[in-house]
């Protein structure tokens, strides 16, 4: 039976933000049938490079492997959103900065994910929920220079990819701007357990949790 594995961020690593309900890892065990298992191994706050020593070691009977993370690096950059500069070329030459280690540390994180020999897949950085309506069109834009990265490095690999930009696409779906809420979770739970029992897991082929 699947036995999947949750690593990267605060997307999965979500407990703290849904007080008395349930989080993601647990409506993922709900969510899959009799004798299938789930198990956390992300970290809220976690960033690419920290991936790696949540999946050094991957429980036993790991089926699956599914990867949620990116969302802290790009917050760590939001700093460059309000830097003064006198053309938008140079401001396109820090993002092509930025895209260049993002790229590398990105990649890295998903050849060790593959390394044990278990279907892997990732997931995209959902569209924030800022109150601030130029805060978060800024935000939007500059998330799509972090994302085409993630698809670009899934698909060179065969790696699964589910869009979360189209699964939490409601205000609801959000405890607070950065964090899914209970009925986000859900969302997501379902897509992961869709794409494990379809083993949709080979030719990147992106989920998107549309039924």
């Amino acid at each position: 039976m699947a036995h999947i594995v949750l690593a990267g961020d605060s997307v999965f690593d979500n407990g703290v933000y849904v007080p008395g309900q349930p989080d993601v890892v647990r409506q993922l065990r709900a969510a899959l049938p009799t004798g299938a298992g789930a198990s956390l191994v992300a970290v809220d706050g976690a960033v690419v490079r920290g991936v790696q020593r949540q999946i050094a070691v991957l429980p036993a009977g790991t089926t699956h492997l599914v990867v949620s993370v990116g969302g802290n690096d790009a917050l760590g950059q939001e700093w460059m959103l309000g830097r003064p500069s006198r053309l938008v070329a140079e401001s396109l030459d820090l993002f092509a900065d930025l895209r260049g280690a993002f790229r590398q540390d990105y990649g890295a994180m998903l050849d060790a994910a593959l390394a044990h020999g278990v279907p892997v897949a990732a997931c995209t950085i959902y569209d924030p929920r800022f109150l601030d309506a130029d805060r978060q069109r800024r935000a939007v834009t500059a998330l799509a220079f972090f994302n085409d990265i993630i698809l670009r490095e899934c698909f060179l690999r065969g790696v699964a990819l589910l869009d979360l930009r189209l699964i939490c696409n409601e205000a609801g779906d959000y405890a607070n701007p950065i964090e899914p809420s209970a009925r986000g979770g859900e969302k997501i739970a379902a897509a992961i357990a869709a794409m494990a029992l379809g083993d949709a897991t080979r030719g990147a082929r992106v989920v998107t949790g549309r039924r």
